[in-house]
């Protein structure tokens, strides 16, 4: 068999970083490791090739090639996907998907030969089985939760790794919390699933001899939905391993805001080699994180918590949404004023929407007022029901929480701030990069010289290098990622 991978096009979103994935010449941010990891469950013998849209052409004769073209996607890459299958089906080659696009939205996708879904641990074998036998069916499906101890290492060699700014590991599946707005526990349940402290050491063994160096990003939608586990057997283990190697990786993941709650767990991590977290802080708003359930965020000083983590080294993300039932009019001003107390530098904003399954979507069904399927985009000022607040106030309000907060003034001040206050607790071993050098000097051009930005960057850049020297290299990002911040948002209004 001649199989061919394909993974869609993201769009340009916050979380694209396509505007800064040109100062360090890098194609993407991070590879399909979905679709590296089906790769592994497919026969040793058959041939595969992988192609990652967002970092390599798909090509009329490499859907020619394929016996059968494999598609994973998730919900925002929907646009390209159905652009792939529809090339497919014009080419008469044979397609599969999968993934989260394909499971929640299959009844979309009838046009496709085979559809493989839920976790590939499950699904996939029956699939190949009935391959074998000449007889594959349209669908498969599983009720059933996959083992995740089970799954096979990821297929490294089908993607060239110097056009990723990072690379990626999975070490769990599934968040105990159950947040309404929120499809993870639809897709993946709310008992977390981790593999095992072999699988871990096994999956950094791989990437560091394949030459990787650099930022590994846990992909998990909650690393530490099992504390004890993480604490007792898989930090302990990384940070072993990543000392007896001089610390080639450094790490960051997605958690949940009461980390702050356990201080042993976070310095664990930081010791471990993790540097940055993203959290849903949603709201300041308790009633509206009554309304969705946020149960791991009420009751407690958010601005509190987020300033421990960091004072303990992590570098806190977040994420945030305006459009709940419950936001007063003064949500807006409210929510711009927190990110700036916060010192959160990185901080997404997005407008509430209703992805299939959720609680969320149920209730808008029952109260008749959904209005269309989530793109998996909440960033490009569309809602997928009627709102509480008048629709147009709220875009109005969301465009000024971009406009704020991304302005260089509101921006550089954030990041001065955050760097002002931040000590990391463990010293990066700096590896030595030519596209690093590279971005140094086309920030000093593009925003030194040129941008808007200009009076604001040469000052963080001299108040960095005074102050903070150790820092200034991420200073540096920081300013790479305000410019393609301040270009998405400036696009979207």
């Amino acid at each position: 068999m001649n199989i061919l991978m394909v993974y869609p096009m993201y769009p340009d979103t916050f979380w694209s970083f396509k505007h800064a994935l040109k100062f360090v010449s890098k194609k993407a941010s991070f590879p399909p490791l979905g679709l590296l990891t089906v790769a592994s469950m497919l026969p040793e013998e058959w041939n595969k090739k992988l192609i990652d849209m967002n970092a390599s052409q798909l090509k009329d004769g490499d859907i020619l090639w394929a016996d059968y073209v494999f598609i994973s996607a998730m919900s925002i890459q929907s646009e390209s996907a159905k652009q792939v299958i529809e090339r497919c089906k014009t080419l008469n080659t044979k397609i599969v998907a999968g993934g989260p696009l394909f499971t929640s939205s299959s009844d979309d996708y009838q046009q496709v030969d085979h559809l493989v879904l839920n976790e590939a641990e499950k699904t996939l074998p029956l699939f190949l089985d009935d391959l074998a036998e000449g007889n594959p069916q349209h669908k498969y499906t599983s009720e059933d939760w996959a083992d995740i101890t089970t799954t096979p290492l990821p297929l490294w060699n089908l993607v060239p790794m110097n056009n990723y700014s990072s690379m990626n590991i999975q070490y769990s599946r599934g968040c105990p919390f159950d947040c309404d707005f929120c499809d993870i526990t639809v897709l993946y349940g709310r008992k977390p699933r981790t593999k095992t402290k072999e699988q871990v050491l096994a999956e950094l063994d791989l990437l560091f001899l394949s030459g990787w160096r650099g930022p590994v990003f846990f992909v998990d939608d909650n690393f530490i939905g099992n504390k004890s586990k993480l604490k007792n057997e898989i930090l302990p283990a990384i940070i072993e391993w990543n000392e007896k190697r001089n610390n080639p990786f450094y790490f960051n993941t997605e958690v949940s805001i009461n980390l702050a709650d356990d201080e042993n767990l976070m310095q664990l991590m930081v010791i471990a080699g993790f540097e940055a977290v993203f959290v849903g802080i949603e709201t300041p708003n308790e009633e509206s994180l009554a309304e969705c359930n946020k149960t791991q965020n009420r009751n407690r000083d958010l601005i509190a918590s987020i300033k421990k983590i960091q004072d303990f080294g992590l570098e806190v993300q977040g994420g945030f949404i305006v459009g709940f039932d419950n936001d007063p009019p003064s949500i807006f001003e409210k929510l711009s004023s927190f990110i700036q107390e916060s010192g959160i530098v990185t901080a997404m904003v997005g407008l509430l929407n209703a992805p299939k399954g959720t609680k969320l979507q149920k209730r808008l069904l029952s109260e008749g007022r959904m209005l269309k399927d989530f793109t998996g985009n909440n960033t490009d000022f569309s809602v997928n029901f009627i709102p509480n607040m008048d629709r147009a106030e709220l875009l109005k309000g969301y465009q000024k929480i971009l406009n704020t907060i991304y302005s260089p003034k509101y921006y550089y001040e954030r990041v001065t701030s955050f760097l002002r206050d931040y000590k990391p607790k463990k010293k990066k071993v700096f590896h030595l990069n030519s596209n690093y050098v590279l971005a140094l000097f086309r920030s000093m051009f593009k925003l030194g010289i040129v941008g808007e930005e200009r009076f604001y960057y040469w000052k963080l850049f001299f108040w960095t290098l005074l102050r903070k020297p150790q820092l200034f290299s991420l200073a540096i990002l920081f300013t790479i990622y305000g410019y393609h911040f301040r270009k998405i948002s400036n696009g979207f209004c």
